[in-house]
């Protein structure tokens, strides 16, 4: 249950680009051909590194962009994406050895570099994607020939599907792409679904289709990851023009004229009465607007819900754990940490089998003494203890499920936290990860086959526990690394 410590690293941009090197603090010594100190490169840059290229260096920006090296006769040679474009940038000629021989080439052919800096990492990744494909610069010949790179697809169908794919031959099928990294790739997928709330099922969709009005819509459009036009929420019109939208944003050319088109169609939607459509609109907008502050590719690591009917996995627990009803609220609670660091825990709330926000809690573990110390299960106790305390005192109701994430020994501590507080939710059960087995408080278990309803609705509450307690533990370790309280 501990969270992985390789995410607090940065992730190196562009296919064999990185070198893992970090380019150190301060001021630029002046090296032994006697070239005075530049502002802005880190005092371990090559000596052999031509000024012109140490210049451009240090004038780039230290925000979110794209970076092109050129050689001597001005014509683009590689293009890369980068968080921090200047310090990114320095990696390649810094003066310490350890260079992969790609990065060294580059480095020894680069005359200047050129940067273009935009509002995010999400659009440096869609505009390192765009110029590498309209420039074909010679050294991302393995991006452009390599056919393992993913890609991300538009279907041209009636209900277009967005999907990341590795295929290239898929009929009726816009691509958009090859992207570097897959992780990237489906960091960006996940904030475009948010914005632009396509469908990525596979339902063959008419808008003719009678069905349509008494379809029931999947997880996705109740986490407003998805605009439901399996259903009549949405008409291909509507639904065709977010994609329109969609694709102004994937051709790299900035924010600025998707939020000026958005604008339009919400002030439209109002006039007309249509006042769902223009606060889907809104939403929309103000996600782009948010990517000033919330840029970073990491912050979108939770992806799409599912495809669970949550009517029939609520039906099918009541059945599996012998309940009077289907559970209404559904807590779970999970625990992440770095062998007894950065010690946090996580309470996610389900209403109706559909995440509810505003319930969502997160916790820092305290322990004896203020140390929390390397201890799962009183980890577990502690929070559990504390969730259903503050409960009991403000006098909400309880859960009718909660879920631990963990086997035996974690329900056993949540059984002693309810038992201390003389508090016990109608039902309490842990489902261990690597059998996905259901284990009782009383210790007994229940196996489900991986595909029953009932089972995936717990392992998305459980997935979602763990992803919003994740999101937690790295905020605080991004905190203590910036020395920031």
């Amino acid at each position: 249950m501990g969270a992985d410590a390789a995410d607090a690293a940065d992730a190196a941009d562009g296919a064999n680009a990185a070198d893992g090197a970090n380019a150190a603090d301060g001021a630029n010594a002046a090296d032994a051909a006697g070239e005075q100190p530049i502002a802005g490169i880190p005092d371990d840059v090559g000596s052999d590194v031509g000024t012109n290229l140490r210049s451009a260096i240090a004038a780039l920006p230290d925000t979110p962009g794209v970076y092109l090296f050129k050689d001597g006769e001005d014509r683009v040679i590689y293009v890369g994406k980068a968080k921090r474009l200047r310090r990114r940038v320095a990696q390649y000629v810094q003066g310490r050895g350890g260079h992969s021989t790609f990065t060294s080439r580059i480095a020894r052919e680069a005359a200047t570099v050129e940067g273009i800096e935009t509002g995010s990492e999400v659009e440096a990744l869609l505009v390192e994607q765009r110029l590498v494909k309209d420039l074909q610069p010679r050294l991302n010949v393995r991006l452009k020939d390599d056919k393992e790179f993913p890609l991300l697809a538009i279907s041209r169908e009636v209900f277009p599907r967005v999907y990341c794919t590795r295929e290239r031959d898929l009929p009726e099928t816009d691509y958009v792409g090859p992207f570097t990294s897959a992780k990237d790739l489906y960091r960006a997928y996940n904030f475009l679904m948010r914005v632009f709330r396509f469908r990525a099922c596979d339902l063959d969709l008419r808008e003719d289709d009678p069905g349509r009005a008494n379809f029931r819509p999947c997880l996705n459009w109740h986490i407003k990851r998805c605009s439901a036009p399996c259903t009549t929420r949405i008409d291909a019109a509507g639904y065709g023009a977010d994609i329109k939208a969609l694709r102004a944003f994937l051709s790299g050319r900035g924010r600025a004229p998707v939020v000026k088109e958005l604008n339009g169609r919400m002030r439209e939607a109002a006039s007309d009465l249509r006042f769902e459509d223009a606060a889907r609109l809104r939403d929309q907008i103000r996600a782009l607007e948010r990517l000033s502050e919330r840029g970073s590719l990491r912050d979108y690591d939770d992806g799409a819900a599912p495809a669970v009917d949550h009517v029939a996995g609520l039906e099918r627990l009541r059945e599996a754990l012998d309940l009077p009803a289907p559970p209404r609220i559904i807590e779970g609670i999970d625990i992440a940490h770095l062998q007894g660091s950065f010690v946090v825990a996580s309470c996610v709330r389900f209403v109706g089998g559909v995440p509810d926000k505003d319930g969502y809690r997160r916790f820092k573990v305290q322990g004896v003494d203020g140390d929390p110390g390397n201890n799962d299960f009183a980890a577990m106790r502690e929070i559990v203890g504390r969730r259903l305390r503050r409960l009991r005192d403000e006098g909400r109701p309880l859960p009718d499920l909660l879920l631990i994430d963990g086997g035996a020994g974690q329900v056993a501590s949540a059984m002693a936290a309810c038992a201390a507080e003389g508090v016990e939710p109608a039902c309490l059960v842990g489902l261990a990860k690597r059998e996905e087995t259901i284990v009782r408080s009383d210790g007994t278990e229940v196996r489900l086959p991986r595909r029953d309803p009932g089972l995936r609705m717990l392992m998305y509450v459980r997935d979602e526990a763990h992803r919003f307690c994740r999101r937690y533990y790295h905020l605080l370790q991004r905190k203590a690394l910036k020395g920031t309280p």
